[in-house]
């Protein structure tokens, strides 16, 4: 069901403004961070795992909706960078978790703070009343986020049902 006042323009000029916010963040935090070459899926992960420590492979590539093999390597790349360690899980050999190491939290912290500095210098930038409507928009955005998340995940299952493979 579309909402009320919004169309397809609005969902494009949307999208736009998402993409361009994406690509201006990552290419400020290189100039700001030159020795910075994570690419996006591996902060993508580095984020999720802040967020979620101690999740799987299987649990990670759900939460992501990226395939199971293409985090496989992701996570592979990572721990042979320091990023990431992997741990037997209690009772399942075959079962990893997956945390931080401190250098892969340092790394994140670094991406973040980059991130932080230029968003609160572009906020800075705008007129009060500007600056106001976004930080008002957070929640409704966030919700946003929860509800397409959503979409994504019964569009996945509908296709492929869900694994019971261990990690």
């Amino acid at each position: 069901m579309a909402a009320e006042g919004a169309n397809s323009s609005d969902a494009w000029a949307f999208t736009d403004v998402i993409t361009r916010l994406r690509r201006s963040l990552r290419a400020s935090v290189r100039s700001d961070l030159p020795w910075e070459s994570l690419p996006m899926a591996q902060v993508e992960l580095l984020q999720r795992l802040t967020d979620e420590p101690g999740l799987g492979v299987s649990e990670l590539a759900a939460r992501q909706r990226l395939a199971r093999n293409t985090v496989s390597n992701l996570v592979q790349q990572m721990v042979t960078a320091g990023l990431l360690e992997r741990r037997g899980r209690d009772g399942d050999r075959r079962a990893v978790t997956l945390t931080l190491t401190d250098f892969g939290r340092k790394r994140h912290g670094q991406w973040q703070h980059a991130n932080e500095d230029r968003v609160q210098a572009a906020l800075g930038d705008l007129a009060a009343k500007d600056t106001a409507a976004i930080v008002a928009a957070l929640p409704a955005l966030a919700l946003f986020a929860e509800r397409l998340e959503a979409h994504a995940e019964l569009e996945t299952n509908d296709v492929h049902p869900p694994s019971t493979e261990e990690d």
